[in-house]
């Protein structure tokens, strides 16, 4: 009895909050220097608690800038970033469509800015509840970005994030987006960690010399934002903009790894997170809330039988290419599940498109079904999600598609309109 009683003893600071509270709790264990701050559904309560850490001074030295919009917001930690500085914000939807000139600016700079994104559907019709198009939107923009599927994910990825951006070697602004409303609204436990344990996993914050590409410093004159012309080297900034992007992926997996050992909570190998893959002969790739659900939906069907996986893709850039390959040749058939959309592309999703384009000169590569769903918000229930497994199953016995394939995607859940 008293061994069985262990479990139940917790050694850790556990506060039940929600999504947007553990990243508010993630900036401020992280030891951000400048804010930038302005308010968007459903992200807002992401700024409103940060600005109750520094008014209450619990964020000793930190600046907390009220702006007038999406698009200050950025330009304010883009030039705090580059006086070197560890910076935040926070955003969603129409503020990251208002901020898009300015993301070009902090890619393009290589400055290693963390931005969390409560992921809303694109307006019109306007719309705030879970939809992942807008941050797949920015695919091209020379950020990184990743997707948590709870709580404790969103709290943990912030800091892994800081880790991996601030590296000498990567130097890469990251968005880290998670469901409005599903999770940013919703309250669960979150092991908020020590201080000093966070300290001594995260870099040290930047000194007076600024980041080792970019500074302001009147002794070390530097000109920013300079006219290139097509002779000189704007070329070769973006070409090395993308081998980062392909180098970084070694250091995501080192900082999972290291996450784990320090922290004990595993990601799979940071890029992926695989579930019950091994004797699979169907599975999914899903991302976001969905795919903890969708592990439930997966040991349902186990227990009717069904040989059935799940891979959990936790990063969209840099897109796993090589882990996404070898997780879905362990099967035969693969569902791909987009909440979010990719008009006039090859699929209906974004995710879809780039796992058959992964897998195109792949031999004897699993048949692919590309499948949409939860589109702003849209309900998608534990049921819903076992009838797509069983589809899939379906496909791969009897070479049968579902009849309501609309151009080569499931659009499941649709409701019967004219």
């Amino acid at each position: 009895m008293v061994e069985a009683q262990k479990d139940f003893i917790q050694e850790k600071e556990t506060k039940i909050i929600k999504g947007n509270v553990a990243v508010a709790y993630a900036a401020k264990s992280a030891r951000v220097q400048v804010i930038g701050a302005y308010p968007i559904t459903p992200q807002t309560t992401v700024v409103e608690k940060l600005s109750e850490f520094a008014d209450n001074g619990e964020m000793p030295g930190t600046q907390y800038i009220k702006v007038e919009s999406e698009h200050s917001a950025f330009a304010a930690v883009v030039g705090a970033s580059k006086a070197g500085t560890r910076t935040f914000t926070a955003t969603a939807g129409q503020g990251i469509f208002y901020a898009h000139e300015m993301i070009h600016w902090a890619a393009g700079a290589r400055l290693p800015i963390v931005v969390a994104i409560a992921s809303r559907g694109p307006a019109p019709p306007w719309n705030i509840w879970a939809d992942f198009t807008d941050v797949l939107s920015q695919r091209d923009t020379g950020w990184m970005s990743s997707f948590c599927a709870s709580h404790q994910e969103i709290y943990d990825e912030i800091l892994m994030s800081y880790k991996v951006c601030e590296d000498h070697e990567v130097l890469l602004p990251k968005f880290v987006a998670y469901g409005g409303f599903i999770l940013s609204h919703t309250s669960k436990p979150v092991i908020i960690e020590d201080q000093e344990l966070v300290d001594r996993f995260l870099p040290s914050l930047p000194g007076e010399e600024g980041w080792p590409h970019i500074w302001m410093d009147p002794k070390r004159p530097m000109m920013f934002g300079n006219l290139i012309m097509p002779s000189g080297f704007y070329y070769e900034f973006r070409m090395k903009i993308h081998d980062a992007f392909i180098q970084v992926k070694e250091k995501i997996k080192s900082v999972a790894k290291e996450f784990e050992q320090m922290f004990g909570r595993s990601y799979g190998n940071g890029l992926i997170q695989e579930y019950e893959m091994d004797d699979a002969k169907v599975g999914v790739v899903i991302y976001g809330d969905l795919a903890l659900q969708m592990e439930q939906a997966v040991d349902d069907l186990r227990e009717e039988g069904y040989k059935v996986g799940m891979i959990k893709l936790r990063y969209f850039r840099p897109f796993p290419v090589e882990d996404i390959i070898n997780s879905v040749k362990k099967v035969d058939t693969i569902g791909v599940i987009d909440r979010a959309t990719a008009f006039g592309s090859q699929t209906g999703g974004p995710v879809s498109c780039e796992v058959k384009s992964a897998l195109h000169e792949i031999k004897d590569a699993p048949n692919v079904l590309p499948i949409i769903n939860g589109l702003g918000g849209r309900e998608v229930s534990l049921e819903q999600q076992k009838k797509q497994l069983k589809i899939l199953v379906k496909l791969n016995e009897t070479g049968e598609l579902p009849k309501d394939i609309i151009h080569g995607t499931l659009w499941d859940g649709l409701l019967e309109v004219e």
